[in-house]
């Protein structure tokens, strides 16, 4: 398993994208992916949101089990992915591609956001 190098972790599982223009797309790792299971619903934070870091925006439910969304950032939600409504398998098979969960503008990005090396030595993958 490989975490992208250009990308930030959250010790929640959740990655984070490279801010461009005050905006970054926010998903689940797939350690966490694989950890859930087969994903078979997700619910997501509506466009117009306000979501704080470390704090419950969403829910993600499996075959093993159902599982809250932090969210690593403060901001406003600027996009849900509707595929990942419809088709929540892209957790599990694109966890870093098609199965990005949200975007938000980011009012403000936590320090404590590990490196991908980071993330893997605190994950243990």
């Amino acid at each position: 398993m490989s975490n992208p190098q250009q990308l930030r972790y959250s010790k929640e599982h959740e990655w984070l994208s490279a801010v461009e223009d005050g905006e970054a797309t926010i998903g689940i790792t797939e350690h966490a992916a694989n950890a859930l299971g087969d994903v078979v619903y997700v619910q997501l934070p509506a466009v117009g949101d306000t979501v704080t870091a470390g704090e419950t925006c969403g829910e993600l439910e499996s075959t093993k089990s159902v599982s809250d969304l932090y969210s690593p950032v403060t901001g406003e939600v600027t996009a849900a992915n509707q595929d990942v409504v419809d088709d929540p398998s892209l957790v599990n098979s694109a966890p870093f591609e098609g199965g990005w969960l949200f975007k938000v503008r980011i009012a403000e990005e936590p320090k404590d956001l590990l490196s991908a090396d980071e993330y893997t030595a605190f994950s243990g993958n």
